[in-house]
Order: structure tokens, then sequence, then C-alpha cells
């Protein structure tokens, strides 16, 4: 954190400042919002949760060594300064947009259906081939997230890449607000969160709320093989960049080669040359990840030897398209997120395996009305690409179980569990020494444990 008094964060806040008048200018070190990551001259944030309240924290964060806490009602024994605020939750983001526009800083905000997380951390990788670049870490991508990666934006940062994630109408203009973009980029039109905004016309509405919070002399990159993103044209005054494998994209891609488990190489053209680069994660949709980042790289100034380390030296997060190598198995972990574009790309993946491909799948939340029928569309799709066994785990799964046993030539082979612990459970009668294995769900069927059960997993001889 830097230049934020506590005179300040008041006027930002709209709060009223309780305390000794002595003590206003002194400036804050950082924010918190968890007392148990409070450290010296920190503000103190008291969000109200389900189950806990902040407010009952604040006599022990001010003795941790806060300097100042931000309060929804009045502390009539403080011996500490503090803020009286509305909500202290709106105040998080109110504090977040002040800190945002008092820093000479580029904000790259990255939304879509599918791949924010793996196309901003492939901007990430080639960004910092020139620039000091902070990133959005973990899921603090939603309104209590996107505050507290502003804050941790320092001195030395000379790009930030924030991740937006949104359920709701209205999130994006709340989340946007905040970031303030100076480049906005949109993966793709998908059908995730359906429930909540009913069909692909409200996921793009929602989406592209963000342009009306785009810094003057913004930027904005879209996919532009997604059908719903070639709608968009002038917004603003500003024509979007399109990106995708159509040459009719300012840049694109072609001769795309699969390289198995080891990646994938292609060329990026653009509209003044050539680049021949290696993605060293699989799967076609890797390509739209490189092309998104070229797309920033070339508006910020990167050259193309800097694009293509950038790209070449990625490096894959946990739980999205991880491949890890045990001494009995290859474990392609992608368990953070599941929809049925983001599965059928991991399946595409799994199909590179040079032994048994087994894909172990789990129910995908949000899908709103159709989500029964999105589940068997999977597993046909599943048992179409000739994945040699089907494991489906969880109430919704039970129709892509049917799916792919509908669908099934008689070679591939389909199972179904009701639960982790079931599948766990047969684990010895499932997996065969050297099986490729592919670990997809949405977040909340909570994979990671199985991932860490089959990184630990021995067959018996």
């Amino acid at each position: 954190m830097q230049n934020m008094s506590l005179e300040q964060i008041a006027g930002a806040t709209g709060g009223t400042y309780h305390g000794a008048p002595e003590l206003k200018p002194l400036e804050i070190n950082g924010v918190a919002i968890d007392s148990r990551k409070i450290e010296e001259g920190y503000l103190f944030v008291p969000i109200k949760g389900v189950r806990v309240d902040g407010h009952d924290f604040i006599p022990q964060v001010m003795q941790a060594g806060a300097l100042c806490t931000l309060t929804e009602h009045e502390l009539p024994d403080a011996l500490y300064p503090y803020i009286i605020v509305a909500s202290c939750e709106q105040a998080l983001k109110d504090l977040a947009r002040y800190y945002r526009n008092s820093l000479d800083i580029k904000v790259i905000g990255i939304t879509g259906s599918v791949g924010k997380t793996s196309t901003k951390e492939m901007i990430a990788s080639i960004l910092a081939q020139k620039y000091k670049v902070l990133k959005t870490e973990g899921n603090y991508n939603n309104e209590i997230g996107l505050p507290l990666t502003i804050f941790n934006i320092r001195s030395e940062h000379e790009i930030a890449i924030l991740e937006m994630g949104i359920d709701h109408f209205g999130e994006m203009h709340r989340l946007a607000d905040v970031a303030q973009p100076d480049i906005s980029v949109i993966t793709n039109i998908g059908m995730a969160h359906m429930e909540n905004l009913g069909s692909r016309e409200g996921i793009l509405k929602a989406k592209t709320e963000m342009f009306d919070h785009l810094k003057l002399n913004a930027s904005i990159v879209l996919n532009g093989d997604d059908d719903m993103l070639t709608t968009v044209s002038d917004i603003h005054g500003i024509k979007p960049a399109f990106f995708g494998l159509s040459e009719s994209c300012d840049i694109y891609a072609s001769n795309i080669r699969n390289q198995g488990l080891c990646g994938t190489g292609c060329n990026i053209h653009f509209p003044d040359g050539e680049l021949m680069v290696t993605i060293p994660i699989p799967g076609e949709h890797m390509v739209y990840n490189a092309l998104a980042g070229a797309c920033i790289g070339q508006l910020l100034g990167l050259d193309y030897a800097q694009i293509k380390m950038g790209i070449e030296s990625l490096t894959p997060v946990s739980g999205r398209n991880n491949i890890i190598q045990t001494d009995d198995l290859v474990i392609i972990d992608d368990c953070y997120n599941a929809n049925p574009v983001s599965m059928k790309a991991s399946l595409d993946v799994l199909t590179s395996g040079r032994h048994r491909k087994v894909a172990v799948m789990g129910d995908m939340f949000e899908l709103g009305a159709d989500e029964r029928i999105l589940h068997y569309e999977i597993g046909q799709y599943a048992a179409e690409k000739g994945i040699d066994l089907i494991c489906c785990i969880g109430d919704l799964a039970y129709e892509a179980y049917q799916g792919a046993k509908q669908h099934t030539d008689g070679d591939t082979a389909v199972s179904y569990f009701l639960t982790k612990e079931d599948f766990i459970a047969n684990l010895q009668g499932i997996i065969r020494k050297n099986d490729t294995v592919l670990v997809k769900a949405s977040n909340g069927m909570k994979f990671t444990e199985l991932v860490e059960k089959l990184k630990l997993f021995k067959i018996n001889k």
C-alpha cells in the first residue's frame, strides 16, 4: 500500500473518523478482512458473513497492531482510531477504487465463461518479459477478492491483471467500477451461470457491463471465433481487436500442431509479421489463450521475441490442465471448475494420452434448467471421443453416465459412483498402471481430494 492516510480513507468511503486528530495523516501499510492476516499498521475491514461477523474481532486485530478499523456502528470504549461507514463491504470497494485511481498503472480486466484464469496466466507470463506484473491469485475475482487484489499493488508494479468473475446481472458493473480497466478482455460467451443469467444473450449482456467503466483511451480484446462476441462492434468509439483461428481476425493462428500432453504448436499471425510458438500446456483451447496474450503483448509494446518467450515459459496452475506424472500414472488435474465447453476441451486433451485413457467426471453446477441434458451430452461426447473408461461421480453426473452408456461402441467402459468416497474405495479395481487420468468437475465437488489420492496411489502388483 502507498499514499493512503486515515483521513483519505474516511473521505473515500464516505465514513466518519473517530479518534485522535493527530493520527489522521498516518498512512496504512495494507488492508485485511481476515483477522489472522493483520499486520502492523494495517486497516481492518470487518465483513459480515453467514456465520461470522468480522466486527467481533475488532479488539483482537487492534491489539495485534492494526492502525485503524472500519465499523458499521460506534465503538464507545475504543482507545484506537476507527471509521464508521454505512457498509463495510461497499467501503472495501470504494476504497479499492480510490486506491486504483491513485496509481499510475495499466489495468487489464479479464472475464468470460471459460478460460479466465488460464488466459490471465498466459497474459501474465508474456507481459512479465517486459514489465513488473501483479495478477489475481486463486479465486480472488469477486466483489471481495478483487479489491483485496488491488490493495496488493505496490510501487514496483507496472501492470495489474485482474480476473473478474460474475454470476448475476449488475455484478460486472460493480467490479469494473472498482477496476477501471485500461484493457478489457473477454475470452468467450459459453453456458456457465445460465441458472442466473438465463441465456447466452444474457451472459453477453452481463459480461459486457465491463465496457461502461473503461478508462480513457482503453482497448478491447475479444475472441473473434465466438458468435456472440463478434456482434460487438464500436464501444464508446473503441474498435475491438479480435483474436481467433479465422484469418479475418486481427491476430490469428494457423498450422496448429498437436504435440500430445507435451503441448501444442502453432503459427501466430500479426498484421505485420508471423511467429512460430510451442505452448507447453496441451489443448487447442490454449491456442486461444496464447492469441489473447499475443494481442495484449503487442498492444503494450512487446516485441516478437518477448511474446514467444512468454508463451513458451508458461507454467500450469494447480487444478487447471496441470499434468502430473507419478510412478504409475499420468494425471490431468483440471478439477478447479467445469462447464460443458471446458469439459469437452479437457476430454479432447485426454485423447492425447499415450496409454489407457480414463475420464473421472463430476457434476457441473449453475447450468440452469437444461443441466441434466447438458450432463447427458457430455457423457455422449466422452463416449464418442473413444475414451477407454468413463467414471461419473455425483447426482447430476448420473446423466453423463447415461449419455456415455447409451453411446458407447462397446470398447468404452462406463461406471457410476454417487460419491467421491465410493470411487476412492474402488480405486484398485478401476485404475491400472500407466493410465492417463483426467479429473474434472465444478469446484464445489472438491475433486482436489481425488487428485491428492491419485498422486499417492500405488497399483497393487
